[in-house]
Parts: C-alpha cells; structure tokens; sequence
C-alpha cells in the first residue's frame, strides 16, 4: 500500500519513464500554483496561462532526463518561473516597451519591491561579479538558470565533481562577501 510520502516518488518514477497518466495526474496537482507563481511574476493571466502550458510541454520534453532523486515541484516551479519570464520579455518586446534587460525580476512582482530587497539584491550581484569566472559560471546556471549540478556538468563539459567543489567554493565566498547584509540573506546563499 502507498503512502502519501511514497507517492511523489512514484509519480516522479512514472512521469520519468514516460507515462502520460503522471503528466495528466502532474498537471491537476501543479498547475494551480505553477499559475500563481507565474502570474506573480507577469501580473498578466494570459501570459501566466501561456507560461504554465508552456513549462508543462519543456518538462514533457525533459521527463526521460529528469532525475527521480529531486522532488517534481521545485523543479516545476522553475520551469515556470523561466516561462513566465520569457512569456514577459516576448509580450513586452511586442509592445513596444522597455526592453526586459532594463526591467529587474524583483520589479516583475505585483507588489513594488521595498528599497531593502533592491539594495540587496544589488550586493548580490555585486558579490556575485566579484567571483573566479567559473565559480561564477556555476552559481549563475545552478540559481538563475535552475539546473542541476548534474547538468551544469554537463553544460559545461567538466566533471561533476568539479562542479560540486566549485559550487561550495562560490558559495563560500558569497556568504563571505555578503556577511555584511546579515544572516536572512547569508543563508539564502548557502542554500
């Protein structure tokens, strides 16, 4: 008998092998908040609808590599949250508008950011210029692109180990850098 613990995994097993019963049963289970998130980000319903279609046919696309080690959420959220981004960019870009480089995440929100979460999030990237390229490289694609350290390696043709001590290396010298913004945003780094 299965218990709701088990159940994740089983829909991950299944989802991963390619059993179009586990996108359907994702699907129901996921896409009401995938659709919030996405909508937070856009503010716009449309684009948020056209965001969670979308990272439902990328994760399709990427269910025989996805690794059944990692929970299906997150991963979903991820997906989405990079859908919704671009939905944004290519409405914007149609519109005439500000292009999305000049446009920060944080601004995407419904609620204006507050002047602490931008001055933060200025020392991040701040911190984040101050690295060795390629512990740099690591922490760009493992939070901004959402890969794993799996695909990292295999994105940048090295191995994975390599990535790993990388990883530890950058964000060792993130909380150092950041020490400074206390210990809610130290921990978000190390995370």
């Amino acid at each position: 008998m299965l218990t709701k613990s088990d159940f994740p995994q089983t829909l991950a097993s299944r989802f991963q092998q390619g059993d179009e019963s586990a996108l359907n049963e994702m699907y129901r289970l996921y896409s009401g908040p995938m659709f919030v998130t996405a909508l937070s980000l856009v503010g716009d319903r449309e684009l948020a609808a056209e965001a969670v279609q979308q990272a439902f046919v990328q994760a399709w696309r990427a269910s025989s590599s996805f690794d059944t080690s990692r929970e299906l959420q997150p991963w979903l959220y991820a997906i989405t949250r990079r859908t919704a981004i671009d939905a944004y960019r290519r409405s914007r870009r149609f519109a005439g508008m500000v292009p999305f480089a000049a446009v920060s995440e944080s601004s995407l929100s419904l609620d204006p950011p507050s002047i602490e979460a931008i001055w933060q999030a200025w020392q991040v990237r701040r911190a984040l210029d101050q690295l060795p390229q390629d512990e740099h490289e690591v922490l760009r694609l493992a939070y901004y692109n959402s890969l794993t350290q799996s695909e990292i390696s295999s994105h940048l043709k090295v191995p994975l180990g390599t990535v790993k001590s990388r990883t530890a290396r950058a964000q060792r010298r993130m909380m150092q850098l950041l020490v400074h913004l206390g210990e809610d945003v130290v921990d978000k780094v190390s995370t």
